[in-house]
């Protein structure tokens, strides 16, 4: 991420008077600075967070409470259904069962940030300084983001469980370490989405109830698997012929798209996303490890050479971002000057938050995967 403020007269004149010794300058223009800072580290953290293609916002007025009635997610003989949030920014997400036809109270918390820089580069019209106060500004806003909302996320996949069918699944025809993901992994996770994704009676679903596999989250190591999909044979089943070779490629259109774009957008119109704190002992698998201890018990499944993909089916807009809004600016992060320096210090600080809850209403809109890699 690069924010870099334009270099205008105005916006060097609006720097400038940020650091002047006359307080009421210096006040009046951090105000001024801070009202068009809110805008902006809003729109980088909603375009760069990693999880915003999982999550649909769902605004609410600052002093209200959000909640959500569950009925819209779920048919009537549900009973009860498992949910899972965080009730605190950093904590541990826990699932909550609930009756179907209630209204879930979802639990907020603040995220925050704080940023200064020293008066003297702000009389001297730095913007290049300023602009690397905001951007660290947004990347710790960011981080804590994206490390709330994946683990959510992680925690609902690794203990869903739907018509007795673990939402976490291992490699079709188990496959020595080391084979890294394969056209049929993808194939297999696709069909686990359709099986947790029958109707109320047990049958095929309407096709607005769930699109089915939309989207996948891998690891970097997944993405070099997939660029290698151009030159690697993808069949998992040998010919009956053993004379007659059994290596069969894909067809040469799709090897030649992605030779030519060093990889992959999406597969079988699944949409391929990389996330780096996605691979074998990065902190997203590390996290998924201790959350599904069903599914791997004691031992450790994603530590040496094993790492999990997420799959996803954004079309049932099952994981919510209840975002507080201003009433009066209709603004969901808020900067203000950061009062705690005294002429002593000779800063200029802002101090940013934002209030949110993240909450997973619906598991079977999730399903995984761990691949063995060498």
């Amino acid at each position: 991420m690069r924010l870099k403020l334009k270099n205008t007269p105005e916006q060097i004149e609006l720097v400038k008077a940020m650091g002047s010794k006359d307080v009421s300058v210096s006040r009046e223009a951090q105000e001024a600075f801070a009202a068009f800072l809110g805008p902006v580290i809003q729109q980088v953290i909603n375009q760069a967070s990693t999880a915003g293609a999982i999550y649909q916002d769902a605004s609410f007025d600052e002093d209200d409470h959000p909640s959500f009635p569950l009925d819209l997610y779920y048919d009537q003989p549900a009973g009860y259904i498992s949910t899972w949030s965080q009730s605190i920014a950093g904590g541990l997400p826990t699932s909550q069962d609930i009756s179907a036809t209630q209204e879930l109270k979802i639990a907020t918390y603040n995220i925050d940030s704080a940023v200064s820089v020293n008066r003297k580069y702000a009389r001297k019209g730095r913007l290049d300084v300023v602009s690397k106060a905001v951007e660290r500004m947004a990347q710790e806003v960011l981080v804590k983001q994206d490390r709330n909302a994946w683990a959510v996320v992680l925690k609902a996949l690794g203990e869903g469980s739907t018509n007795s069918l673990a939402h976490i699944i291992g490699q079709p025809d188990s496959p020595a370490d080391g084979t890294g993901f394969r056209v049929a992994d993808l194939n297999a996770l696709m069909t686990r989405m359709r099986r947790i994704n029958t109707s109320w009676a047990g049958g095929t679903p309407d096709p607005s109830f769930s699109e089915g596999l939309t989207d996948l989250f891998v690891s970097p190591e997944i993405i070099e698997d997939i660029r290698a999909f151009a030159y690697q044979p993808m069949n998992t089943r040998g010919v009956p012929d053993s004379t007659e070779s059994t290596a069969v490629p894909l067809p040469d259109s799709v090897r030649s798209e992605i030779y030519n774009n060093a990889g992959a957008s999406e597969i079988y119109g699944v949409n391929i996303t990389e996330v780096v704190e996605l691979g074998t002992a990065k902190k997203y698998n590390i996290l998924f490890d201790q959350f599904d201890s069903s599914v791997f018990g004691t031992a450790s499944r994603t530590s040496s050479n094993t790492e999990v993909v997420v799959g996803v089916d954004a079309s049932r807009g099952a994981f919510i971002r209840a975002i507080a809004q201003n009433s009066d600016s209709g603004a969901t992060f808020n900067a203000i000057p950061d009062d705690q320096y005294s002429a002593r210090h000779d800063k200029v600080g802002f101090y940013g938050s934002l209030e949110e809850g993240r909450v997973c209403v619906d598991a079977r809109a999730l399903v995984g995967m761990y691949i063995k890699q060498s």
